[in-house]
């Protein structure tokens, strides 16, 4: 049986009350294999950044649980919770959050530094570090500060910040939102590599039905709930998902 990374059991997570109650989640359980480069995906409002943000410890849900490995979330104190997504939990958005005055190489160590790990590699395998900035194509840019890069190279110091600390799970918000198609295709290229060739496990949400090409798995949200999945998906097949999920949606608000 294939490892779990993370797993959501049974999510509801509320805004507001009465009649101006929204159900962002509606009884979502979900498990995220391990190794895996998995994408949720769904119409605008069905609860696919809320999902990610609890799986990722940055929300709280209102009911239900969430686990990364064999650790329950909800069993956390503040420090514990902070120390796991610091040494358990890498991230990209889409507006990279880049430090401008540091440069690539410094952004990438940033977190190891704030964990309070030592060394000119932040307590980093010197062998590691190498191999993602290699992979992420920087080497002639680690001493470029964000200003003197595009957006494509940006994100790619993004992505290998979220890896050089070797977290169990790296959630990735949108990540080529900011991104021309060609810059888009480098990041998703190292995503889908770090997955294949460092066994890395990887959760996306996304809206294109390209970058979500590049995964293993596309699971589809609609008011609060799972409602599809696809393995080893296409373009084709996930535009054709995303398409009957926004008429439903179209529908249901008529």
């Amino acid at each position: 049986m294939q490892a779990v990374a993370a797993r959501a059991i049974d999510l509801h997570k509320r805004y507001g009350a009465g009649d101006s109650e929204v159900r962002a989640l509606d009884g979502v359980s979900l498990d995220i294999a391990a190794r895996e480069f998995t994408a949720i995906m769904g119409p605008s409002g069905s609860g696919k950044s809320t999902l990610m943000h609890c799986l990722a410890a940055l929300d709280t849900p209102t009911s239900g649980d969430v686990q990364i490995g064999d650790v329950t979330l909800s069993g956390l104190r503040d420090k514990a919770l902070t120390t796991l997504r610091r040494e358990q939990i890498g991230f990209v958005f889409q507006a990279f959050n880049l430090v401008p005055t540091l440069t690539a190489r410094e952004n990438i160590l940033l977190p190891l530094y704030l964990a309070g790990r030592r060394g000119s590699f932040g307590g980093a395998d010197r062998e590691w570090f190498d191999t993602v900035v290699d992979t992420v194509g920087l080497r002639d840019r680690l001493t470029h500060r964000p200003s003197q890069m595009s957006g494509g190279q940006q994100q790619r110091v993004a992505c290998a910040r979220a890896l050089v600390s070797k977290p169990s799970i790296v959630f990735a918000d949108e990540p080529t939102g900011n991104l021309d198609s060609t810059s888009g295709a480098e990041v998703l290229g190292f995503l889908r590599r770090s997955v294949d060739e460092f066994d890395q496990t990887i959760v996306m949400v996304t809206h294109d039905p390209v970058a979500a090409s590049y995964c293993d798995r596309v699971v589809f949200l609609a008011d609060g709930r799972i409602v599809d999945e696809i393995r080893t998906p296409d373009r084709e097949q996930i535009l054709e998902h995303m398409t009957a999920l926004q008429a439903a949606a179209v529908r249901g608000q008529a």
